[in-house]
């Protein structure tokens, strides 16, 4: 089953657009969201890897394409990406009022 963004919760914050040669080098490492915090990960153009590791999820991957839903990212939940080819996204973050 995959992840859901809460009922209620707004956006407030999204990143600049990235391509595959300016995502940072933090977001193709294990990473995760501060507590309350989810994401969206929103790609624009081209081809996306959404990997989440974390030990408290069953391991998944998902490739994010422009016609695909966004990757749901949870809070806390160590993930990264990777490109495959060309790719432009961005990142929308949420949290509950």
């Amino acid at each position: 089953m995959s992840a859901t963004i809460p009922p209620g919760a707004v956006a407030y914050q999204r990143t600049p657009t990235f391509t595959e040669t300016t995502i940072p080098d933090a977001l193709r490492k294990d990473h995760a969201t501060k507590a309350g915090a989810w994401g969206l990960i929103r790609v624009e153009h081209g081809t996306l890897r959404y990997v989440v590791t974390d030990h408290q999820r069953t391991p998944t991957e998902r490739i994010l394409t422009p016609s695909a839903e966004p990757g749901v990212v949870e809070p806390t939940i160590l993930h990264h990406v990777e490109p495959l080819g060309p790719v432009r996204f961005h990142v929308e973050f949420l949290r509950l009022p």
